[in-house]
């Protein structure tokens, strides 16, 4: 079967899975909210109304206002740049980080493996929150660091994953006849070995974007993310907290969006998992 088609079938499977279907859509939407968020939010997110400071939804502000009176949708419209951006660049640099570590400790072996892996090891010792916390709070708050911070542990487990599928393919009898007819190894690792394991791979990024957006919120919760003015869902949060009886709205908008948002991706993954699962195109 060509590869096209395969890919249509699989492409078609994740879009059957009804919980992939609902995370496309949910992730699709806050997309478009980070993209256009100029033009979609009805007020700059940093125009104070303080006469009207905790005021609940309304007709002119839907989500309400919190305590300065700055309109709630539209922090929590631009925020979803900021977790969004967390997300993505988060694991766009672990991947790579990690797939360059994984493919070299899976395909050399040796040293290389032993020296890359022992490293992970010494790092998965830490708990990666309070590694997070510790980083941020030694490099000062900022969107950088904040990347930085949970791109230091976050390419461990891509590595690890790697190298597994790696050391996998590597025996099939395709990879070992290429490299009877002598194919160089960067041939051999980006043209035969690292396509027939990315399947795992993609499914472990799409539940990194999840946790990428936790972390973040809680480290802008903690006053260790994006600073203010920058609106952070976390942050939103941590500002409402204090009116959590008065004025609930002000936790609820940022945290419903992080809940759903999460759980967006990882329905995303789990579809994933079903559509690349070679098994399902044997039945």
């Amino acid at each position: 079967m060509s590869e096209r088609p395969r890919s249509g079938i699989r492409g078609a499977r994740l879009l059957r899975h009804r919980g992939a279907a609902a995370g496309l859509a949910v992730v699709s939407a806050v997309l478009l909210l980070a993209l256009f968020a100029p033009w979609i939010a009805p007020y700059d997110p940093g125009t104070q109304a303080l006469d009207s400071g905790l005021s609940p939804p309304s007709v002119s502000h839907w989500l309400g206002q919190d305590k300065l009176g700055r309109d709630i949708f539209s922090r929590l419209a631009f925020g979803s740049r900021v977790s969004l951006a967390v997300g993505l660049g988060t694991v766009s640099i672990s991947l790579l980080l990690g797939l360059l570590a994984g493919s070299l400790a899976g395909f050399f072996g040796g040293r290389t493996d032993r020296l890359l892996m022992r490293l992970a090891d010494m790092l998965l010792a830490f708990p990666g929150i309070l590694l997070a916390i510790g980083i941020t709070a030694v490099l000062g708050p900022s969107l950088r660091n904040v990347l930085i911070a949970l791109s230091v542990l976050g390419w461990v487990g891509y590595a690890r994953l790697v190298r597994a599928q790696v050391l996998q393919v590597r025996e099939l009898e395709f990879v070992q006849a290429a490299q009877a007819v002598g194919s160089p190894p960067a041939r051999l690792l980006l043209r035969h070995i690292l396509p027939n394991a990315l399947s795992p791979i993609l499914v472990e990024a799409t539940f990194g974007i999840a946790r990428a957006i936790v972390a973040e919120a809680g480290l802008s919760f903690l006053g260790l993310g994006v600073q203010p003015p920058t609106p952070s869902w976390g942050a939103m949060i941590s500002e409402g907290r204090h009116f959590l009886f008065v004025a609930p709205h002000l936790t609820l908008a940022p945290g419903i969006a992080i809940m759903l948002t999460v759980m967006a991706f990882n329905f995303i993954g789990d579809g994933l998992r079903d559509a690349l699962d070679v098994r399902e195109e044997i039945r």
